[in-house]
Order: C-alpha cells, then sequence, then structure tokens
C-alpha cells in the first residue's frame, strides 16, 4: 500500500499500525481536495483491515502538520464563481466528523504548525499528541474568515473563556496551551516519536482501544505552561461577555498590558468575523453535537465566501502582503444583529441527513 513520495498523501503500514503523512511540506502540508479524496480512501482501507489495530496522522518536514486549507486556491475560485469552496468545505467537513467517530483509535501527532484544515484532522482523532514544535491557531478572524472544522465545538468543551480568546485573537499557542484549549490530549517528546510509533506498530491483532491509550500514556510526559495565571483571569473575566463591543470595553477598562494587548489584536481583526464567530461559538457552547456545529459552520461558509472581508483579508496577507486589509464594516458598531445573522442562513444542502 506504500505510494510514491511525489504524491501530497503517503499511506502505509507497519505492523499493526496504519501510517498517513501529509506530504506537501513545501507549503506547510496544507490541505487539498485531492488530500481530503485520498485519506478517506486510506481511512476505507485501514477501516477494512483486520490487522490495523491504529491509524497515525503526521506531516511530512519538520515545520508543519498541517498549515490548514489551501486559501489561496479558494479565493481564486470564490472570485470566479467557481464551487471548488462549497465541495472542498463540504468534503472537509465529512472528513473531520468520520476521524471523531472513526472505529479504530487514531493518533494525530501535530508536529509543528497546526491551523485551520489541520486542526479538523488532529483535533477530532481520539489520542491527540503534540510535541515541543507543535503551533497551534485559529487565526482565520484575521483574513476575514472564522474558525471552523467543528472549532465551535472543541472551543468551547472546556471551562472558561480561553477556547474563545484563541477563536477571536488567533494567537498561537505551544504544547501546554494546546492541551489547555482541548485540542490535544498530551505531550510527547519528539525524540520518543520513533519509539512511540515502533510500540503502536508491534501492538498484538487483539489490541482494543484501551491498550493504544495505554501505549500513549506510557510516552506522555508534562508540558510546561507559557500563558501566566493572570492572563488566564483577564480572559475569564473580559471575555465573559456575549457582545463584541463589551469584550472590547471590558479590556479597555481592565487595563493591564495583557488586557490592552488583547485589545488591540481584536481591533486589527475583520469586525464582521469576529461577530460572527462570538455569536458561532455561543451557539457551540449550547449544541448538543459535534454535527450541529459543523452543520452551523458550514453555512457561515457561504456567507463568507458571498462576502467582502475574506477576499480582502486574503489580499492583504497573501496576494499583494501589505498586511493592510480594509475591513467593510471598519468598525464592530457598523456590523448589525442582522448582518450577522444573515451569516447563518443556509444556502446549500446540508452536511447530514436532518432524520440520521
Amino acid at each position: 500500500m506504500d505510494m510514491s513520495a511525489e504524491q501530497e498523501l503517503l499511506v502505509s503500514r507497519h505492523g499493526s499500525l496504519g501510517i498517513i503523512v501529509l506530504n506537501r511540506p513545501k507549503v506547510l502540508n496544507s490541505l487539498s481536495l485531492a488530500m481530503v479524496r485520498e485519506m478517506e480512501k486510506a481511512l476505507d482501507g485501514f477501516e477494512a483491515e483486520p490487522a490495523v489495530r491504529a491509524i497515525l496522522m503526521i506531516g511530512a518536514g519538520d515545520r508543519a502538520f498541517c498549515a490548514g486549507g489551501d486559501i489561496r486556491a479558494l479565493y481564486d475560485a470564490g472570485k470566479a464563481g467557481d464551487s471548488l469552496p462549497e465541495t472542498f468545505w463540504r468534503e472537509e467537513y465529512l472528513l473531520d466528523e468520520r476521524i471523531s467517530r472513526f472505529p479504530k483509535p487514531v493518533i494525530a501527532v501535530m508536529n509543528g504548525i497546526t491551523m485551520g484544515g489541520g486542526v479538523g484532522l488532529a483535533a477530532h482523532a481520539s489520542h491527540r499528541i503534540v510535541i515541543e514544535r507543535t503551533k497551534f491557531a485559529m487565526p482565520e478572524a484575521g483574513i476575514g474568515f472564522f474558525p471552523d472544522v467543528g472549532a465551535s465545538w472543541l472551543l468551547t468543551r472546556t471551562p472558561g473563556e480561553f477556547g474563545t480568546y484563541i477563536a477571536l485573537t488567533g494567537v498561537n499557542c505551544g504544547p501546554a496551551e494546546t492541551i489547555r484549549a482541548g485540542i490535544a490530549d498530551c505531550f510527547v517528546p519528539e525524540a520518543d516519536l520513533e519509539a512511540l510509533k515502533a510500540a503502536l506498530a508491534s501492538l498484538p491483532e487483539n489490541a482494543d482501544a484501551a491498550a493504544v491509550t495505554d501505549t500513549v500514556r506510557r510516552f506522555a510526559r508534562d508540558a510546561a505552561p507559557t500563558v501566566e495565571s493572570a492572563a488566564l483571569a483577564v480572559i475569564d473575566g473580559c471575555l465573559a461577555h456575549d457582545r463584541m463591543e463589551e469584550i472590547v470595553a471590558a479590556l479597555s477598562a481592565e487595563g493591564s498590558d495583557f488586557a490592552l494587548k488583547t485589545r488591540d489584536l481584536l481591533l486589527g481583526k475583520s469586525p464582521t468575523s469576529l461577530k460572527v464567530t462570538l455569536d458561532l461559538y455561543r451557539q457551540g457552547r449550547r449544541a448538543a453535537s459535534l454535527r450541529e456545529c459543523l452543520e452551523r459552520e458550514f453555512a457561515v461558509t457561504a456567507g463568507m465566501i458571498a462576502g467582502h472581508d475574506f477576499y480582502e483579508g486574503v489580499r492583504a496577507a497573501i496576494i499583494d502582503k501589505d498586511r493592510n486589509p480594509q475591513w467593510s464594516p471598519r468598525t464592530l458598531d457598523g456590523v448589525t444583529a442582522a448582518d450577522v445573522s444573515a451569516y447563518f442562513i443556509p444556502r446549500h444542502r446540508p452536511l447530514f441527513n436532518p432524520a440520521g
């Protein structure tokens, strides 16, 4: 089942372990539609093979697990009125949901930058590992989009407002903070990854999920936190509000260096993206399932691709690289409740059968 190095996804089997390698290191293993489809095929094969007791996903190279979807391709297709964005997000979200309920353990090693679509692959796995080089972020509000791939479910399952903070600011998180956010389960030193792979590959043919968990735990170590408790108190206090204007005002009133830096970060994002994201995540907190959140996020993607700020954000960050997006509306008070609500109106057939 081995594939050549030219392919975007490398699929192999080592003993009891199926291995999927995202293989686009020159573009930080960014996720393409072809990769999504090849991963579905790989999962089909591993699910049908009784000797495979677990699957491990990892990124090629030493920089990234996966830095997200191919934003430039989505930008070009959206501009041209092509159906690629709808097709990509539909198939990507369905893959993410499949990973979340896959009948065999899926171990995701976030070996470097893990953002956007990479989070969708890794964070829905049953065993989620960070290493020293892990850099997790959801920076979509900075390009006029929103943190998707089920993040409105993932980042709202933990206490406090740390998930809200990550979603709105797009800050980079190291290993310990990725675990705190509920995106990962444990830290394994990079030097031990090969030994972990060997241990998983040597599992007996009757090994169950508990055996996989025990194997991973043998290699897990403590990760040192980098976010101070005082900052967490600011996050929980100031980001508990349900309106962006109130969050910004609370950060200004709190007045600490961290609060003011956070406020300034927010004010540089797309006002529309911030308000849509906050609404999405408050709904996510009340959601009953990942499917519900993905369905809601899928509806929002159509609104974003039909709007202004996504194209302006991508232009400023990726195309012209002037880092000076001209958002429309330019300020939070210019985005009305009706504007936000319009993003949640479904424009495509649903992801999931409502009866199922």
